[in-house]
């Protein structure tokens, strides 16, 4: 989805910086400049040192919540105990973005919930001081992820919805792209 995104806000006219984990897609796309990272806290660093200088944020992936208090440095050998994995949570860009936000930005993040979907994508809005959100829902068959399709729910900061059926990830990036054009305007 960051891909598609990315791709329709070039061909819109932006430059566009995409922040990227590892995937299995690419673009070759003018005006994208794509900056690789491996790690939630690479992507952090990398989110924060950018942001200032940029219009905006669309926040499209959660970077994974948790992460592993202690890492190893070798393979851990199967035994006869169980094995217990700490986590900790890891820091949440949006909302470290949404705190440092200027009025001249805008900034949009994605909710995927499986449950009070629509109360739990407002709240994850105001908390994160978005402009809007991008609902998913896992419940909804042919959307999320390992799929070209996607249906979404646009909110925005003054609880307005708009509902799209079913479509191709990359239609779904022009009516987010959209969104944000009538937020410029």
């Amino acid at each position: 989805m960051g891909y598609a995104i990315a791709e329709e806000l070039a061909e819109n006219g932006a430059k566009v910086i995409l922040v990227s984990g590892p995937v299995s897609v690419t673009t070759k796309k003018p005006g994208i400049n794509i900056v690789f990272v491996e790690s939630a806290s690479e992507m952090y660093a990398e989110s924060m040192l950018r942001f200032a200088d940029c219009d905006g944020a669309i926040m499209c992936a959660a970077v994974s919540d948790f992460s592993p208090v202690q890492t190893e440095k070798v393979k851990t050998k199967r035994g006869k105990d169980n094995w217990n994995l700490e986590l900790k949570p890891t820091r949440d860009i949006a909302a470290s973005l949404g705190e440092v936000k200027t009025d001249k930005q805008i900034l949009a993040g994605f909710a995927l919930e499986t449950n009070d979907e629509i109360v739990n994508a407002g709240k994850k809005l105001k908390k994160k001081n978005l402009d809007f959100i991008v609902l998913n829902s896992l419940n909804e068959k042919g959307a999320g992820f390992k799929v070209d399709t996607n249906k979404i729910t646009i909110i925005d900061k003054s609880n307005n919805q708009q509902n799209f059926e079913l479509k191709s990830k990359k239609e779904v990036a022009v009516d987010i792209v959209q969104k944000v054009i009538s937020i410029i305007k």
